[in-house]
């Protein structure tokens, strides 16, 4: 008859059991620190630009999304279970973004902040999950365009804003001019 000892050491022993092998401990691994990375790159972007979720919150989204993927797969998801997994994945993070979004009013006007930071957490979770599936190209591409869209972007803004205003005053001065006005 077994001892107790030898009982709970096979019990520990088969609960630490997921990860087989050096190959699957590799895979593990590297997913899980490459969607730390990705993260903590557009993290950093942010926090640099004086924005609230920084280098941490971007860092735990992307491996909270790779490590949502990763369990699906090891625990022998196939790509119906996978998919589902995504959309539970998709909608939490939304939900999790939509609580950086704020609406005030300032001068009489509506003013909405936190789009982009809400847009950056959902992509951050995206590349996690990228990540944590195996697509790691994809994730490296997709954290390389969204830091160029958060560098490059607003310093093409002032000039989109002037020619956005200079349309708006053609477009109120011609409208203007078409009214037919009262004696």
């Amino acid at each position: 008859m077994d001892s107790w000892w030898n009982q709970v050491g096979r019990t520990v022993a088969s609960e630490f059991a997921d990860v087989t092998d050096i190959e699957q401990m590799t895979r593990v691994v590297l997913r899980l620190v490459l969607a730390a990375l990705l993260g903590g790159l557009l993290g950093w972007q942010r926090e640099v630009n004086g924005k609230a979720a920084g280098i941490r919150t971007h860092m735990l989204v992307s491996m909270g999304a790779a490590l949502i993927v990763m369990v699906g797969q090891q625990a022998g998801g196939n790509a119906a279970d996978l998919s589902r997994v995504l959309q539970g994945l998709i909608a939490g993070v939304g939900f999790l973004g939509a609580g950086t979004i704020l609406k005030s009013e300032s001068n009489g006007e509506d003013q909405v902040k936190g789009l982009t930071t809400a847009a950056g957490i959902w992509l951050t979770a995206a590349i996690g999950a990228s990540a944590g599936i195996g697509k790691e190209v994809t994730a490296i591409l997709s954290a390389v365009l969204a830091l160029g869209v958060l560098s490059l972007v607003p310093l093409l803004t002032p000039a989109v804003r002037a020619a956005a205003a200079e349309n708006a005053e053609k477009h109120k001065a011609d409208t203007q001019r078409k009214e037919p006005t009262e004696p």
